[in-house]
């Protein structure tokens, strides 16, 4: 296969922020690939309520893939493989993915991150369904006065467990056996705000169509029309750790204005950003770094009053 030449970006990441990136440098008239590994955590949606300009709700393989045909319609081209390697090199930035070695000179890290999930069969599978769950900010309104469990011992799940509380009553946080590991203050909260703490262990969870049994090692199953994942997540910045982008403390990247991170026309954008995980913030993350990779080229192109 012929590889696109002279680019002016290489987009790592085929997710709303990468294709929002892509969208917007084509629409610029820049050379762009992008490299999609196929592991978008918005594939995983059931349907997206709270994403504005759909009042009926979106399913996110439907949104990708009208993303997909939008960027296809202005000449994008996308790589379906794994960005491997990243370094710089004379020509600008070289990233391996696979068989292919693209450089550019400038590069969108739009890589995401990995979500833990519970020990359960085909747990993706479950959040497809919509009965495990990963971000109460996206879906909590939909279980509005509805029994949920969170699961995990540490500060996101208790976290987690505290916003929900602002949507039901009838809320569980499961351990699945394990201590609850936070600080004094943190248990104090979920005792007044009536969250009840459940250490049993793990035996089973059936999954039901429209509901979760979660029976437990002390004999009892609740039912649940939910479960979320309170434990956390690891963000894919091997490619960053690799370029010495500056990392947050919780291995996210963090970025200046116009999304630039601390190593030259290395940009990021989406949830491997530090700050909010929501669809719409990634892709107004990825317009904003496009935009800024054009002005920068302009400038050098003499087609800018800017310095």
């Amino acid at each position: 296969m012929a590889m696109p030449d002279n680019l002016d970006c290489i987009v790592v990441g085929g997710g709303p922020a990468g294709l929002s990136a892509a969208i917007y440098l084509a629409r610029f008239r820049r050379r762009v690939v992008v490299l999609d590994a196929g592991r978008s955590r918005a594939a995983l949606i059931p349907r997206s309520h709270n994403h504005p300009g759909y009042p009926d709700g979106i399913r996110g393989p439907e949104l990708l893939a009208q993303m997909r045909q939008q960027a296809e319609r202005f000449g994008v081209e996308t790589i379906s493989a794994k960005a491997t390697a990243a370094t710089r090199t004379p020509g600008g930035i070289t990233v391996e993915a696979g068989e292919h070695r693209l450089t550019a000179e400038n590069l969108i890290l739009a890589t995401g991150v990995r979500d833990h999930v519970p020990p359960v069969d085909d747990p993706l599978r479950r959040v497809r369904e919509g009965l495990i769950r990963q971000c109460p900010v996206c879906d909590a309104y939909e279980l509005i006065d509805q029994p949920v469990a969170v699961i995990g011992t540490g500060k996101v799940a208790v976290g987690e467990a505290l916003f929900l509380r602002h949507y039901t009553a009838d809320l569980v946080l499961l351990t699945l056996g394990g201590p609850l590991d936070v600080p004094p203050d943190a248990q104090r909260r979920l005792d007044d705000a009536g969250i009840r703490v459940v250490a049993a262990g793990l035996r089973n969870m059936a999954f039901r169509g429209t509901a979760v049994d979660v029976s437990l090692s002390d004999g009892s199953t609740l039912r649940f029309a939910a479960v979320y994942s309170g434990l956390g997540n690891t963000p894919r910045a091997e490619l960053a750790r690799s370029l010495g982008v500056t990392l947050a403390d919780d291995g996210r990247i963090v970025t200046r204005d116009h999304q630039r991170t601390s190593v030259p026309a290395v940009y990021a954008a989406g949830d491997i950003v530090t700050g909010l995980n929501q669809i719409a913030v990634a892709m107004a993350q990825g317009e904003i770094a496009a935009t800024d990779i054009h002005n920068l080229l302009r400038r050098r192109e003499n087609l800018s009053l800017e310095g």
